[in-house]
């Protein structure tokens, strides 16, 4: 990759991880759902800005049914299960369970578009999955039934993250960043609205200014811009490529974690991340691209 890419690649890394930073600190505040239906509607507000601005077409028209499936994939229903997670689990445990994520992509492609299953992936996962089980269980948050659900969700997200993917593979060939990831938030700000009309809290909490720059900084920063660069990369670099960000975005989840909620790292915690990341080698055949490359 070229050195512009290689920083596009650590600053998507460092935006996605955010996520979870923010996500951690706005959830228990406002809720779940609250905090979700914020994610997608300023991400899509911040994106509609830039799309006036740049002149650039979004094809809504044409493709909002693609839309709302990229946007109920790719972002609401992985959006609600992380911050329905975040209520039990630090945002370290949200940034290591989420790298899972091109374990079921590997899954939903074999499953979807018949594409090989290799016994060297299969090893993965299977690692993957230890990798998850030490993390959760060798960590400081007390492994209670409601961490074990929370763990669940999370998990679960990274499986629609999975179609997600696939589904952006097959449907957006040849198209440009912007009007995909307007798209996508477009179309699961519409999708969670029900919810979140049904679900608002009686009372709202006072809205100080953490909580404040966490909602905004969650939609603007960490899915608007963030979804921004991740569709550059894949347009710039390829998906392989791109896919290497999963090594990158639990590292920085826990560094934000660690200095803004001065979050506790144990060695189960580094020893289960080892294991994951260790397996993503197998996952995403980065040896066999490197000697293609």
């Amino acid at each position: 990759m070229k050195p512009k890419d290689i920083g596009v690649l650590f600053a998507l890394a460092a935006l996605f991880g955010s996520s979870f930073l923010f996500v951690r600190i706005a959830s228990p505040v406002i809720g779940p759902y609250l905090t979700s239906q914020g994610r997608v509607s300023f991400g899509a507000m911040a994106l509609l800005i830039l799309v006036f601005i740049i002149g650039k077409p979004t094809h809504f028209k044409q493709r909002w049914k693609q839309y709302l499936t990229i946007g109920a994939l790719n972002s609401a229903i992985p959006f609600t299960l992380v911050s329905l997670a975040s209520l039990y689990l630090n945002a370290s445990l949200l940034a290591i369970i989420n790298s899972m994520t091109p374990f079921f992509t590997a899954l939903v492609a074999w499953a979807w578009m018949k594409e090989q299953l290799t016994p060297k992936k299969l090893i993965g996962i299977f690692l993957g999955v230890i990798g998850v089980t030490i993390t959760v269980g060798w960590s400081p948050v007390q492994l209670t039934f409601e961490v074990i659900i929370a763990s669940l969700c999370s998990l679960f997200s990274t499986v629609a993250y999975g179609f997600g993917g696939v589904y952006a593979k097959k449907t957006f060939r040849n198209c440009t960043p912007l009007p995909i990831a307007f798209g996508q938030l477009v179309g699961a700000s519409l999708i969670l609205l029900p919810l979140t009309a049904t679900s608002l809290p009686d009372t709202f909490p006072p809205i100080s200014a953490v909580l404040a720059f966490s909602v905004l900084g969650l939609g603007v920063l960490s899915t608007a811009l963030g979804y921004l660069l991740y569709y550059y990369l894949i347009a710039s670099v390829g998906p392989t490529k791109t896919v290497t960000v999963t090594f990158l975005i639990p590292l920085f989840g826990m560094v934000w974690g660690v200095i803004f909620l001065k979050e506790q790292i144990t060695s189960g915690m580094i020893v289960g991340l080892f294991v994951i990341l260790s397996s993503l080698f197998l996952i995403s055949d980065i040896q066999a691209f490197r000697k293609k490359t």
